[in-house]
């Protein structure tokens, strides 16, 4: 019998193909580098003084691609997140881009723009408070931006996290 693993669903990078550069990250097409993990350094870089003193705001686009290798759909799939930032002064909020699956989202002149037509942000953590991504298909991948917030006068946090995920179903052979 086959069903959809949780190792089944990657992240990967946007920025085209060649891709390897978190900081590039800004939409574009599906790169072949999957996102590390969970560490909000591995997709932005960490916040300097000038961004601390100030605030910021930063974008980034990756994808979600199902790779079952069993031709599984995985359906109803919601897009959340787990966990918050383990930093106090910071945020994100994520968006399942506005273009249909397999379809190159757009890209962003810097990170400090915002992708047009994303209204949709999501905040909250928990499936419960998610965005639906439809279904993807065995090979099929779908994009997703994630927003990174920085209060004014943040304190200093060296390793700062957050977690977000997708949930969805299948039907197993």
């Amino acid at each position: 019998m086959s069903v959809i693993e949780s190792t089944d669903i990657r992240i990967y990078l946007s920025g085209g193909a060649t891709n390897t550069n978190p900081n590039a990250s800004l939409g574009g097409a599906i790169s072949s580098t999957e996102m590390v993990d969970n560490n909000l350094h591995n997709l932005f870089a960490k916040v300097n003084a000038a961004e601390a003193l100030t605030g910021s705001t930063k974008y980034r686009a990756v994808y979600v691609k199902n790779q079952n290798g069993h031709g599984l759909d995985y359906q109803d799939i919601v897009a959340y997140i787990a966990s918050q930032t383990t930093s106090d002064d910071t945020s994100i909020e994520i968006a399942v881009s506005t273009e249909a699956k397999n379809t190159t989202i757009q890209t962003i002149a810097n990170e400090n723009t915002a992708p047009t037509g994303q209204t949709s942000w999501v905040s909250a953590e928990g499936i419960s408070n998610g965005q639906s991504m439809g279904t993807l298909g065995d090979g099929e991948y779908r994009g997703l931006w994630i927003k990174r917030i920085v209060e004014e006068n943040a304190t200093a946090y060296g390793s700062d996290s957050a977690t977000f995920g997708t949930q969805g179903e299948t039907t197993s052979t």
